[in-house]
């Protein structure tokens, strides 16, 4: 049984890079501390092949990498795309991540979806098409409405693993619809996947302030609720080969030192990493 810790995106963590701070690819100094990382700039863009071949060459051959899925594929732009436009979509983000593919590097394929994206037989529709366009590949499922996992919760669970998907467990604020609780149920064999976002209530939803985005991931977890997620963590690897956990707390820069904590709580020392780079004023 395998444990991964990382953090969502390599770049934005001012305590990893503090002493790197000219380091011209902080990939591979991530990759001297964690063996996995969430490519969150491919929610944003589809990356060419050879973006995704040039972080596949920075990295050690164990590592492994949890690739966001384009935001027009899981409907954060709200486009109206008929079937064929979203088959040629697909068809360009798998091309986009061959590389990955290839090197043996994918941990999995992460479509996250919308607080609007509620439990409706077209949006269960659209989860059987898009299951069925992605072939083999490895894909999770991270819900933002709860409705998918109230009153049909068992029902959900028995869809996914029907499917496929790997069910992405959220440990987040309980802020209403657009919020979804700690189910801490695994559908798929090979692979478990949590996200961290924090736990800030009032930060959660966007009531007009000009930084919500800034503030919504503001959260350190205590060392109380970290040790929870240790007993959580010892439920899940029984049921599973992976364990996949990626903090996305980072609006005050704690995914890090979380993920840090959470590492040095299950005693686990990772092989295989990258040598941790020296600055000049480490070796005096």
């Amino acid at each position: 049984m395998t444990i991964l810790i990382g953090l969502t995106g390599w770049g934005d963590h001012p305590r990893l890079h503090q002493n790197h701070s000219n380091t011209k690819d902080k990939l591979i100094t991530y990759s001297s501390h964690f063996p996995v990382v969430e490519v969150d700039s491919a929610f944003y863009a589809i990356q060419s092949p050879s973006q995704y071949e040039n972080w596949v060459t920075k990295t050690p051959d164990s590592f492994r990498f949890v690739i966001k899925a384009f935001q027009s594929i899981t409907g954060h732009d709200r486009k109206n795309l008929t079937n064929l436009e979203m088959k040629q979509l697909i068809q360009d983000f798998k091309e986009s991540i061959k590389p990955v593919v290839e090197a043996n590097k994918l941990n999995a394929l992460l479509f996250q979806f919308p607080p609007w994206f509620s439990l409706q037989s077209k949006n269960i529709n659209k989860l059987r098409k898009l299951r069925e366009w992605m072939g083999p590949l490895p894909v999770a499922l991270e819900f933002r409405n709860r409705t998918w996992l109230e009153e049909r919760q068992a029902d959900t669970i028995s869809f996914l693993k029907k499917e496929g998907w790997i069910h992405v467990i959220c440990d987040e604020p309980q802020a209403g619809e657009g919020s979804v609780p700690l189910v801490l149920e695994t559908t798929h064999s090979k692979n478990a996947l949590v996200r961290f976002h924090g736990r800030n209530v009032h930060g959660w939803n966007n009531h007009g302030q000009e930084n919500w985005r800034e503030v919504r991931f503001l959260y350190r977890y205590n060392q109380t609720e970290l040790l929870q997620w240790v007993e959580y963590i010892k439920q899940l690897e029984k049921q599973v080969e992976t364990v996949t956990l990626l903090f996305n707390n980072n609006s005050g820069g704690d995914a890090y030192d979380n993920a840090k904590q959470l590492i040095q709580l299950l005693n686990i020392e990772y092989e295989g990493l990258h040598p941790k780079q020296m600055d000049f004023f480490d070796l005096l």
